[in-house]
């Protein structure tokens, strides 16, 4: 099924059918990781055979393809190039900024953060400060431990198996509230939730009173770069405004990591519901 359109809206501005078809070839073989036929991708692509062996032929001399003993076609290396060029030129907080002046949106009700991991930390690198009070001003070079943070916990989840351990855990982890999750093993079972649901949660485990949501962002080799976070005024939180945090912060990384060549992974989005702090 081609992913790019042939025939573009009404509104949208002329494309080229051949580049369409070649840039849809290339993205099917991305996301399938596995060698294809050219007859496989004619048929997933609804071309003539006539058409997908002329754009492979193509595509296979400029080194964007090759081809395997068998004849199975897989993604080249030429494309390497293209992509330490896109991300050369990326700057994920200046695609952040560039994310809400887009939407030409005002100051949110709640705060929007990005931050990056640094060592044990995550470091803001960016805050759109909502205009709801939280106790808690997050500003750009603010550190917090990761493992509490929820955009910290966002990261962890989608690293490499083991994530909790580059943490250099022996004991107990560090506490900023008498809600901190501080056992490892408690650490790794929520951030095995993280990766299930797609999105962290901190229940008032930074500032008691404070609770916040994270997805991470995703570069093209579906590593996490940073994260998106909103915090929330946990005694003002229902069901409602809850669920649609949920989704604007899945929705905000996933844009986010579009920007950056990649995609958010998509877990389960289950409605998670804060404890009470009573």
């Amino acid at each position: 099924m081609q992913t790019l359109p042939v025939t573009p809206a009404a509104s949208a501005p002329a494309l080229v059918p051949a580049v369409v078809r070649a840039l849809s070839l290339l993205e099917r073989l991305a996301r399938q990781r596995q060698p294809m036929s050219m007859a496989l991708l004619a048929t997933e692509l609804a071309l003539p055979k006539s058409s997908v062996h002329g754009l492979c032929s193509t595509l296979l001399s400029f080194g964007y393809l090759r081809r395997q003993a068998d004849g199975g076609l897989l993604i080249g290396p030429r494309v390497m190039g293209l992509a330490e060029a896109f991300v050369a030129g990326t700057d994920v907080a200046r695609e952040f900024d560039a994310l809400w002046s887009a939407a030409r949106q005002q100051a949110p009700d709640e705060t929007v953060l990005l931050s990056v991991l640094d060592g044990d930390d995550v470091v803001y690198l960016s805050a759109r400060n909502g205009t709801r009070p939280l106790g808690l001003a997050f500003t750009p070079g603010m550190r917090l431990p990761a493992h509490l943070a929820a955009t910290g916990r966002a990261m962890l989840a989608f690293q490499v198996a083991g994530a909790p351990q580059r943490l250099r855990p022996t004991s107990r982890l560090a506490a900023l509230t008498p809600r901190s999750v501080t056992e490892p093993a408690a650490l790794s079972a929520e951030l095995a939730l993280t990766r299930q649901r797609g999105y962290s949660v901190d229940d008032e485990g930074v500032r008691l009173g404070v609770y916040c949501l994270a997805a991470p962002v995703l570069d093209a080799a579906g590593r996490p770069v940073a994260a998106v976070g909103v915090c929330l005024n946990k005694a003002t939180l229902d069901d409602a405004d809850l669920a649609r945090q949920q989704r604007r912060v899945l929705d905000t990384a996933r844009s986010l990591s579009q920007r950056l060549g990649g995609d958010s992974p998509v877990g389960a989005a289950t409605p998670f519901k804060p404890a009470s702090s009573a």
